[in-house]
């Protein structure tokens, strides 16, 4: 029986392989808790993080998955004023079910395109 972090990390590396972010088009990292839901931006070529936010830094207390639109839109507002319109989506090995499709929809909701 192989573990469910085991099989995650070799899903995530297989998608890493394919998916890098540019400082023009950067790719959006997901991570998921069982508490909060972190995402930034990640510039890999000169292996920086342009912007990032979590369910950490928001004030009002909301299920999870609704604080998940939150971030979302959160990241999108800084995003546009960092001058990013353009992500490629990194779920993390995640299924895209759920919190991740949750951050997703807020991040489009809130003007990024992916």
């Amino acid at each position: 029986m192989v573990k469910k972090e085991t099989r995650r990390q070799k899903i995530r590396s297989r998608i890493r392989s394919r998916v890098t972010g540019t400082a023009q088009k950067p790719r959006l990292s997901v991570f998921r808790s069982n508490k909060f839901i972190y995402a930034q931006l990640v510039d890999d070529l000169s292996g920086k993080t342009l912007v990032a936010t979590s369910s950490r830094s928001l004030t009002e207390k909301s299920p999870k998955s609704e604080s998940s639109v939150l971030v979302g839109k959160a990241l999108a507002e800084k995003a546009i004023a960092a001058g990013i319109l353009e992500v490629v989506f990194d779920r993390g090995g995640y299924l895209y079910h759920g919190r991740v499709k949750a951050l997703a929809d807020g991040a489009r909701e809130g003007g990024l395109k992916f």
